[in-house]
């Protein structure tokens, strides 16, 4: 069954309304008629059955039938603060990240950004476009947020927030996620506890020491990712689906 996802003022108890660019997708390509049953979510994680009652070329009327109890997300949100790529790379990262489950994406200037691509980071409305249209594929109850740019000291204060910080590096041997989650049960950390995760990733030319070193003392937990070094725009999925697997629900629920 097709979703679509529409602003909160356009769904009351009885009606709902898509408007946009999914309009002409609902009659041109998808070819949905009257009659035929959606699923409409709020763009803030309720969703609805209904039933189309009438398509134009401006709006689609959908009737609902209930409100369903359906929250495809996890209850590990993690939040992506990626280091400046440069070209179309960050829309593969906006789409994978979308489809593993992350919240929000931070784009993120460090040492080694060239300072050149925050003048040329206009991307946003595309960007939030494309983690639309994966929440749609991906099926999530949430769409999640690209942010504009902020610098590496603003990126500290909000991996302050979090109560787990990740950080890939090249530079890291034989710490990984799956030895920091087991040190964690070892210590009898309740992982449950572990809400909001940030995930910090470098640029392509990686990080400078003294980034690492004051990520260290702020507590966060400087990790590899394996012996194979991943390009900027492979890292941040494969730490996002390792801590997923982890503490969140990417591998199914353990019977």
């Amino acid at each position: 069954m097709h979703k679509f996802f529409t602003e909160p003022n356009n769904i009351t108890e009885a009606e709902g309304r898509v408007l946009g660019d999914d309009v002409k997708h609902i009659y041109k390509v998808l070819r949905l008629s009257e009659g035929e049953e959606v699923v409409l979510n709020n763009c803030e994680g309720i969703e609805y059955l209904g039933k189309i009652a009438s398509i134009t070329k401006s709006e689609v009327i959908v009737n609902i039938i209930k409100k369903l109890d359906i929250n495809n997300e996890s209850k590990v949100k993690v939040h992506l603060f990626q280091g400046l790529p440069k070209g179309q790379k960050m829309d593969l990262i906006v789409q994978k990240g979308t489809e593993l489950g992350i919240v929000e994406f931070i784009p993120t200037l460090t040492a080694r950004v060239d300072v050149k691509l925050k003048g040329e980071f206009k991307k946003l409305d595309r960007l939030n476009r494309i983690a639309l249209e994966a929440s749609k594929q991906s099926k999530r109850s949430i769409v999640p947020q690209v942010k504009e740019v902020i610098e590496f000291k603003e990126a500290l204060d909000r991996l302050k927030e979090m109560d787990l910080v990740l950080v890939p590096y090249e530079n890291a041997e034989d710490f990984g996620i799956k030895s920091l989650i087991r040190n964690l049960e070892k210590e009898n950390a309740d992982l449950s506890n572990i809400k909001n995760v940030g995930i910090l990733i470098g640029p392509e030319g990686g990080f400078e020491e003294e980034e690492i070193d004051t990520l260290k003392k702020q507590g966060a937990y400087i990790v590899t990712l394996g012996n194979r070094i991943l390009r900027t725009e492979t890292a941040g999925f494969t730490a996002t689906a390792l801590i997923q697997y982890e503490l969140g629900d990417l591998g199914g629920k353990l019977l």
